[in-house]
């Protein structure tokens, strides 16, 4: 039998210390870019429900002869509906040969979860309203995000 020292196995201190040091760089230089994609996300998706939004009133006025959805209890119901040639909302087939523009409802503007639409008069709106769905425009047909830092999309 040796005498000499039985050598244990295991981490020491200072490695283990180095490790942590380690995880937490590389902890504090990349949680930052997760929050940044969250809201990089939102306003993409907020881009793309503007964008088919307007679409849709479009194709919507290019029937109805240049008429603009009606705004009603905070919707644009014409656009969930089929529709005849003035805008009346009946059941689809050949008297009501229009719509629906849109399968379910108004998208909610991602940011605030909400997709009630409120009256504006300027295009684009100068403050938003408070309501924090969407911004419409019932002379233009011109649909806004009802947020303050997106008014100008």
């Amino acid at each position: 039998m040796t005498t000499g020292k039985r050598r244990r196995g295991g981490f020491t201190l200072i490695e283990v210390l180095i490790v942590v040091v380690i995880m937490a760089v590389l902890a504090a230089t990349i949680i930052p870019q997760f929050s940044s994609s969250t809201n990089d996300a939102k306003t993409s998706s907020l881009q793309f429900n503007l964008h088919s939004l307007r679409s849709q009133v479009e194709l919507y006025k290019l029937h109805h002869n240049g008429a603009l959805p009606q705004l009603t209890n905070g919707s644009l119901p014409q656009l969930m509906a089929a529709t005849d040639i003035n805008g009346n909302i009946g059941t689809a087939g050949p008297t009501f040969p229009y719509g629906p523009y849109l399968l379910q409802s108004l998208p909610a503007n991602p940011f605030t979860n909400v997709n009630t639409v409120t009256a504006t008069t300027s295009s684009p709106p100068t403050a938003p309203s408070g309501t924090g769905g969407w911004l419409y425009n019932t002379t233009t047909g011109q649909l806004y995000a009802d947020q303050a830092n997106f008014l100008n999309y």
